[in-house]
């Protein structure tokens, strides 16, 4: 028997007003549409929240998810108290480097199986298929080597 997952919005992970900065931020950004940019901030809200509530899973965003997790890092306000709503604390970001131990790199199929299962919808567009070893942070965005929680 399959148990049906409720399907989640991102939106509802953070207030009006941020959504709407961080949109404009992406835009601004990376030379995006409205449209696109919003999409690009619900997956990256998606894979957050997922990381956090599922911390047994290596997970790492997209590049095109990845554009979303850099705009929202660096709007560190809102960043901060995003992270101490839906975590308890601050999730560091790790970037992976091409010449790190790729075997210790998250799965991108893995990352975009867990946030499926965690009922969030997925933007295949943003998650590339061809993409499916690229990882951007390290224990799934939810811990930090040298900082701890």
């Amino acid at each position: 028997m399959t148990t049906a997952v409720e399907t989640r919005d991102p939106r509802s992970r953070v207030a009006p007003d941020v959504w709407e900065r961080e949109v404009r931020l992406i835009m601004r950004d990376h030379g995006t549409d409205r449209g696109l940019a919003e999409r690009t901030f619900g997956q990256t809200i998606a894979y957050l929240v997922t990381s956090v509530e599922r911390p047994d899973v290596r997970m790492g965003p997209a590049p095109s998810v990845d554009l979303g997790l850099h705009s929202f890092v660096l709007d560190t306000i809102n960043y901060t108290a995003f992270c101490n709503a839906v975590a308890g604390h601050y999730i560091h970001h790790v970037p992976h480097l091409p010449q790190e131990n790729v075997s210790q790199a998250p799965s991108l199929r893995e990352t975009v199986e867990t946030i499926k299962a965690a009922g969030f919808t997925i933007d295949h567009e943003l998650w590339n298929a061809s993409e499916t070893d690229c990882s951007q942070c390290h224990a799934g965005c939810t811990d930090s080597p040298v900082g701890g929680k």
